[in-house]
């Protein structure tokens, strides 16, 4: 699905003459205040239910998807650099949506994926992107790749990021970010074909932190793909794009057969509110993405401030809202992340990961890109087994009704819960791993199959 180029135009042309709004005053007024007023002409204040942390009211899904509509024609995109607005009417934002695929197909050579629009309780098996672009070392790259490549349930593959390219520190937006580029896609390709899987399609640039990772390793001889690898465009919060987006956007139209990923969260707790408001913005936001970049995978998701995670109650009602709600309006291939705050070894990582992934399941989303274990805020904290489990309840859980995921979500949450604010770090992948035999310690591997166990006695399909 080519860029379309007058569409691109329009954007890059209202990025420079749209209203003007200075970024603090986006922040602290525009989005605060017009969001607490679609929320209260919409009745959908305090209707956020913990108790239950997937929402199973058709009807206030409905509700919060007119809302979001409304909130991306009232709001639109702030263009960070030029303090410019771009804004769409309600017309364009719904051929923004029609636009976009309901089903593609990505990968080569025997590795194809197909994504397709996933409605509610819907038997299609999601597609699992792994795994996120959590930062490693050099000699933890490969073998880390190849290792999750080796994991069936794996379809795509996104990260991990690298910290530095052939000994030298990454600095964003200097000539190592040109360089790591492709240096990225010559060691995913090593990692896939020692996993036997070359073909595999992959979200790119991990390691870009600018615009230039994308340069250097996207449609270059050696690099990564047009056509069969997507490009990664992901918006700061709350509604907003830059310069930076917007020229990775461009590169893909130059490149001709290009594929966008548009991503971006909203933060319960943050400039949006509470996870109600949280909920509009991702809504109102992934409708936004979709009508200016031209994407065919992707949304926004919530966190919760307060721990940096999606696994606590009130994310995960956000969370289904969300999906629940982009599933029956919309057609489109609609992409979360789950963000797990535990690390490898721990049964707080595998608990996050059943809940977490059966709630998407269930709601509809096409793909989620995962896992972000430990939160991503460690070097090397991420392995093949987790991703294995979370791939694992993500494919299993497809058919499960809301109702019977709701009660298993119950049973499971008070397991950990009460440690998302501890957050623990667990064990490195070069801690828990084989780099040899790329198989786990007898610990991790233990754990695992305990806590798999104890999930099924719970009613998660893992069987």
């Amino acid at each position: 699905m080519p860029v379309d180029r007058e569409r691109l135009l329009t954007v890059l042309e209202r990025a420079h003459t749209g209203p003007v709004c200075e970024t603090y005053e986006w922040d602290t007024r525009v989005i605060p205040g017009t969001l607490r007023s679609i929320l209260r002409k919409y009745e959908l204040e305090k209707t956020c239910d913990p108790a239950n942390p997937i929402n199973m009211n058709d009807e206030l899904a409905d509700r919060f998807f007119q809302a979001g509509l409304e909130a991306a024609e009232q709001i639109g995109l702030l263009c960070t650099d030029t303090h410019r607005i771009i804004k769409f009417s309600r017309e364009e934002l719904l051929e923004g949506l029609e636009a976009a695929p309901a089903e593609f197909t990505v990968g080569e050579n025997g590795q194809e994926v197909t994504f397709k629009h996933r409605g509610l309780n819907d038997p299609t098996e999601p597609v699992w992107i792994a795994p996120l672009s959590i930062a490693v070392t050099e000699e933890v790259f490969v073998p880390l790749v190849e290792g999750i490549a080796r994991e069936e349930v794996v379809d795509c593959i996104e990260g991990p990021s690298l910290e530095t390219v052939y000994g030298h520190k990454v600095r964003a937006g200097s000539p190592f970010e040109l360089m790591v580029g492709k240096y990225q896609a010559e060691l995913n390709y090593e990692a896939l074909r020692r996993a036997g899987r070359l073909g595999m399609p992959m979200y790119v640039v991990g390691t870009s932190p600018t615009h230039y990772g994308v340069l250097g390793g996207y449609g270059i001889p050696g690099g990564f793909k047009p056509g069969r690898d997507i490009v990664l465009l992901l918006s700061p919060v709350e509604m907003k794009t830059t310069y930076e987006l917007l020229h990775r956007l461009v590169q893909v139209y130059n490149c001709g057969d290009g594929l966008v990923y548009g991503g971006s969260w909203s933060m319960i707790g943050g400039y949006a509110g509470g996870p109600e408001g949280a909920t509009l913005s991702c809504i109102a936001c992934t409708i936004l993405l979709y009508t200016a970049y031209q994407a065919v995978n992707g949304a926004s998701f919530p966190y919760d401030l307060k721990y940096m995670g999606n696994c606590g109650r009130k994310a995960l009602w956000a969370l289904s809202m969300v999906f629940q709600t982009l599933s029956r309006n919309t057609h489109i291939c609609a992409n979360s992340v789950l963000n797990q705050t535990a690390g490898p070894v721990t049964d707080m990582l595998l608990y996050e990961s059943a809940v977490g992934m059966m709630t998407l399941a269930v709601s509809g989303a096409t793909s989620c890109t995962g896992t972000r274990t430990a939160g991503g805020r460690f070097t090397n904290y991420i392995t093949p087994l987790e991703v294995r489990f979370a791939g694992e309840v993500f494919k299993r859980c497809a058919g499960m009704s809301r109702e019977r995921a709701n009660e298993i979500a119950n049973q499971l949450l008070p397991r950990y819960e009460d440690r998302l604010m501890e957050k623990p770090a667990g064990k490195s992948f070069l801690e828990c791993y084989d780099l040899k035999t790329l198989q786990p310690s007898d610990e991790w591997r233990k754990l695992y199959e305990t806590i798999k166990e104890e999930c099924i006695k719970a009613g998660l399909p893992l069987a």
